[in-house]
């Protein structure tokens, strides 16, 4: 217990013993996954935080939020170190890469980005999605993201050039959602 709204995400630190929570409260929570103890909130967020994701070496968490910000954070302390700033739509999607020098965020602006951790910095946008980016992930050696769409597609990137290198087709959207 903690959040005070919906619990949007949640990401395992790399040892496993933390837990990161993005919610509808505009908070994000890091936990001790052993106690389930909360260690600290993150608070900067205007609107709902819907993506969390810890740095390789845990150090650091990222969020993305409906305020169309992502922002990275220092885990012990939970100080803000950075807001990433440039998206005009929701951000729904944050990762970071392995090395933790760059950050990932996906949004409803129909862009994916590649931040630099240190400085904020935006290095690089991916732009040929028609519908909202809600997915981000870092290839393990950082070379290449993959983006997930609400166009059906998802596609693979050159993290350098920000050039597309495949678009994965496949996918078609189902008007009916069933479980059986």
């Amino acid at each position: 217990k903690g959040h005070s709204g919906a619990v949007c995400s949640v990401s395992f630190s790399s040892d496993g013993s933390k837990v990161a929570t993005g919610s509808s409260d505009n908070l994000a929570k890091i936990w001790d996954v052993a106690s389930g103890r909360e260690l600290v909130t993150l608070k900067g967020h205007s609107n709902w935080v819907y993506s969390v994701s810890f740095s390789s070496d845990g150090s650091k968490v990222a969020t993305g939020s409906e305020d169309n910000l992502a922002k990275i954070w220092d885990v012990a302390s939970g100080r803000e170190l950075v807001t990433l700033k440039g998206h005009s739509g929701w951000v729904r999607s944050v990762s970071f890469s392995s090395d933790g020098s760059k950050v990932a965020t996906g949004s409803d602006d129909n862009l994916a980005k590649i931040w630099d951790v240190a400085s904020g910095r935006e290095l690089v946008t991916l732009k040929g999605h028609s519908g909202p980016v809600w997915s981000v992930s870092f290839s393990s050696d950082g070379s290449k993201v993959a983006t997930g769409s609400s166009d059906n597609l998802a596609k693979i990137w050159d993290v350098a050039s920000g050039r597309e290198l495949v678009a994965l087709e496949g996918h078609s959207r189902s008007e009916e959602h069933t479980s059986e």
